[in-house]
């Protein structure tokens, strides 16, 4: 995003309110809410984005705004657009606590005069245009676009919001999230051109959660992966056996990935029982911390409900669709101690229940966006010190967006032009996104895409991720060394975590280092030294070793047989058609430092 050097500036301030505050009663605003209020007041657009991180209070800092252009008569009413139904109803109970009274029932008609304004959603909206509009145009009017990356959904959501809000006296939109893998255009966002020729969505005010984090505002996110052999049957009758993690095509990793999550296999108990001693660990120190699943589908989520009652001897909390049933059971969680909800899709964006601590992301949703809106679901903080666990099946995908969580995206409206027909890594199907920013959760015919049948699954602790680094060595679940990760304290500052989990790592390779070569039944190498790569990787990387041992073999007169041997000889491990992503970048290594000595 582009930033100015007033929301830059701000990044270096402490948090003027460190604690979590509930919505809209915080006596002070956060450093950030401050300096976007400032930068706001003094040059009073009409159209204002802005970028904060999810956890970082964008509903105080924009009913703290609302309060105020109310106060001055600048507006005379708001109306609040937000993605889904539950989410509506939590911004009227926040503007009711500043004084704002906002009706999230409303469908038709003249309001009542005891109402300062509206709370609908996108769909609402989309479905009466001209309602929304005549609104506007009768009396000054705040909109407020609540994750505005949902204005650009679908060609008719963007043309309905702009079709209402063209006449609104002032328009606040935000987002946690302002990227979109498609160039749906996002209405009333600023984009620019870059030296590329790209145009970018550039924001008036970003707090990205690099800074978040080093104000406290957030809590820093342990991110612990699982592999394990998987075993299905595809279409044709074949059954493939392959472990999660390896490189696989594309398709394999999506049948791997699904027959992990099957609740039928070992891979989720396994997981769930290890994410339920995580959450008993955090509670240690944080007594009503609580543990969310993300499923892809009903089905899943009732299997995984199930299982954690068999797991823990107690109940979980499930919600199966955004209605009004569903909004009362995650308020009713929220306000509990419960220590586990299951839930399908609705509660990645934007539901705000502090109190969760422990995630297990069980969805085959794969897109940069929906990850960073679910893992957003467990940072907010609410103290100083604490911490935010999250498991994962160990895919390529998703162990790259958790290394990139301090990376802040634009929405790019222009596709890249790539040189060779290589794919942009972000750029997902339509269909994709279609699904992943999709509110409801009836089954979407997912399972039905690639048919197979999963067979059996097994886990293995893989590596833990934090702050852009990997950690431990693959451990049985149960085992001494999964323990050690499992039993992290809940409550550390950030430097503690990294310090924390380097020793871990040391013990268990000391621990590795005593044992018989006959007793190593799993892969005893440390994480950055194992990384999780794609088919499609892997083959560049031997390419990219071939190319630079050709270059070698003209520069020392060595035939290409001879340098191969050597770099086996040296780092070790099988030929190169066998070896991993690790050895490979190892050679790579190696003969780069062979042709740098030659010369």
């Amino acid at each position: 995003m582009t930033t100015t050097a007033a929301s830059s500036s701000s990044h270096h301030l402490s948090p003027a309110f460190p604690g979590r505050a509930p919505w809209g009663t915080a006596s002070k605003l956060r450093a950030w809410q401050q300096g976007a209020m400032e930068k706001y007041l003094q040059e009073q657009p009409r159209d204002f984005l802005a970028v904060a991180t999810p956890g970082a209070g964008k509903t105080t800092f924009a009913l703290t705004l609302a309060s105020w252009l109310l106060h001055h008569h600048v507006v005379q009413q708001v109306t609040v657009v937000a993605p889904t139904e539950h989410l509506k109803k939590q911004w009227a109970e926040a503007a009711a606590r500043i004084g704002i009274k906002l009706d999230p029932e409303y469908s038709a008609g003249p309001l009542s005069k005891e109402y300062d304004g509206v709370a609908v959603t996108y769909a609402g909206v989309g479905g009466r245009p001209m309602l929304h509009r005549n609104r506007s145009e009768q009396r000054k009017t705040l909109v407020i676009l609540d994750e505005i990356h949902h204005a650009g959904d679908s060609k008719s959501w963007g043309e309905a919001c702009l079709e209402a809000f063209e006449p609104a006296a002032r328009r606040l939109a935000l987002t946690g999230t302002p990227f979109r893998s498609d160039t749906n255009p996002i209405p009333f966002v600023t984009y620019e051109e870059g030296q590329d020729g790209i145009r970018r969505s550039a924001a008036d005010y970003t707090y990205g959660y690099g800074s978040a984090l080093a104000d406290g505002v957030v809590r820093p996110v342990i991110f612990l992966s699982y592999s394990g052999n998987m075993r299905w049957r595809t279409k044709a009758g074949d059954e493939i056996a392959a472990r999660l993690g390896e490189p696989m095509t594309k398709d394999a990793i999506s049948q791997a990935w699904r027959t992990a999550l099957d609740p039928r296999g070992d891979w989720m108990p396994s997981v769930l029982r290890a994410a339920d001693q995580r959450l008993t660990e955090v509670r240690k120190a944080i007594p009503d911390a609580g543990a969310l699943v993300i499923a892809s589908d009903q089905e899943s989520a009732r299997a995984y409900a199930k299982l954690i009652r068999e797991i823990t001897g107690s109940g979980a909390t499930l919600v199966l669709s955004d209605d009004a049933g569903a909004s009362k059971r995650i308020d009713e969680f929220s306000q509990s101690t419960d220590r586990w909800m299951v839930a399908v899709r609705m509660v990645s964006e934007g539901v705000d229940v502090p109190r969760l601590a422990v995630g297990v992301y069980a969805t085959t949703i794969s897109t940069p966006l929906f990850f960073a809106q679910a893992v957003g679901r467990f940072v907010r903080s609410r103290r100083r010190g604490e911490t935010a666990s999250v498991f994962l099946p160990t895919v390529p995908d998703l162990l790259g967006f958790a290394n990139e969580m301090e990376r802040e995206r634009d929405h790019v409206l222009d596709k890249p032009k790539k040189d060779g027909g290589e794919e942009d890594p972000y750029a997902e199907s339509e269909k994709e996104m279609d699904e992943a920013n999709r509110e409801q959760d009836e089954d979407t015919g997912e399972q039905d895409m690639l048919p197979f049948e999963a067979l059996e699954s097994d886990a293995v602790f893989d590596r833990v991720m934090y702050n852009g680094a990997e950690f431990g060595m693959q451990a049985h679940p149960g085992s001494e060394e999964e323990q050690d990760y499992l039993g992290i304290p809940g409550l550390l500052e950030p430097d503690q975590v990294q310090l924390l989990l380097q020793k871990r790592q040391a013990k268990q390779i000391a621990h590795s280092r005593k044992k018989p070569d006959t007793e190593a039944d799993l892969l005893e190498m440390p994480a950055e030294r194992r990384p999780v790569v794609s088919h499609k990787e892997l083959m560049e990387l031997r390419r990219q070793l071939n190319t630079m041992v050709g270059a070698y073999v003209h520069q020392s007169g060595k035939p290409h047989g001879v340098i191969h041997t050597e770099l086996r000889r040296v780092c070790g491990g099988p030929p190169s058609a066998e070896a991993t992503a690790g050895q490979l970048r190892q050679r790579i290594a190696k003969v780069q430092e062979w042709a740098t000595r030659m010369k």
